[in-house]
């Protein structure tokens, strides 16, 4: 069984604010120093109630600093909530940060072992998906380099590899489709398609609404911490984009 319910769930961010004298003071009193230390809050989500089962493909849209991220973080149990209640039931594998754990002097082959374990592999578990993630990579002879040498394409596609060598039941995605030049994009896309059959709920994040219509049967919209919608995707899509679209259409 999967499952992810969350109750009236809020996210605040306490932040402190430093002052600092200015150079005239500096003069006078021969030091820098501190001001008082202020608190500033910013409410990241705002009363999330969320309850998402078995079958369930979810995509969240919203424009830059609707709390998509952030929300996907909660249900990943990264951020714990500041009010409200979060229930899971099923293993959680999540696809953000996915150069998480790598060494930056230590080459392809040792940091497949370094990601592996931060995943949660063993070096029993990882021992039978090392050529199966060298293979999907296309990396060749630069898994022998240190990381330090690769673009960052390169650093996209060997992070990517490792990361969805995972079996998950609940499956959670932050914007990993772009992985790569375009003929890996095509391989990352059917390796995600073919998670997205295998995990048992899924939540995925990203800008490009082709692919939440395309892989999502419901779709969450999130304006500034709160839900502004949730239904069917071309449903929900649509309201998106004419609210993208409203500021030009007052220009007009």
């Amino acid at each position: 069984m999967a499952l992810i319910d969350l109750d009236k769930v809020g996210l605040t961010f306490r932040v402190r604010t430093y002052g600092r004298i200015t150079f005239k003071e500096y003069l006078v009193k021969g030091m820098f120093r501190r001001r008082a230390t202020q608190t500033m809050e910013v409410r990241a989500l705002d009363d999330i109630t969320l309850r998402l089962g078995e079958g369930d493909r979810i995509g969240i849209i919203g424009a830059n600093g609707a709390g998509k991220s952030t929300l996907l973080r909660v249900l990943a149990g990264v951020y714990q909530p500041t009010a409200g209640r979060r229930t899971v039931v099923g293993k959680i594998a999540s696809l953000f940060e996915i150069t998480l754990g790598f060494e930056m002097e230590a080459n392809g082959w040792e940091n497949i072992g370094f990601r592996g374990y931060f995943q949660g592999e063993t070096p029993r578990t990882l021992r039978d998906k090392v050529a199966q993630i060298a293979e999907f990579s296309e990396l060749g002879d630069f898994l022998n380099m240190p990381l330090r040498y690769y673009s960052a394409g390169m650093l996209v596609r060997l992070a990517f590899s490792i990361a969805t060598t995972i079996q998950p039941e609940i499956l959670i995605v932050d914007e990993v489709l772009s992985a790569g030049d375009l003929a890996f994009q095509c391989k990352a896309r059917a390796r995600i398609e073919q998670l997205f059959d295998h995990a048992r709920l899924v939540v995925m994040v990203s800008h490009d609404l082709q692919s939440i219509a395309s892989l999502c049967n419901r779709v969450i919209l999130l304006d500034h911490g709160r839900i502004r919608q949730i239904g069917p995707a071309a449903q929900v899509i649509a309201t998106y984009e004419q609210q993208a679209h409203a500021p030009e259409l007052k220009a007009a």
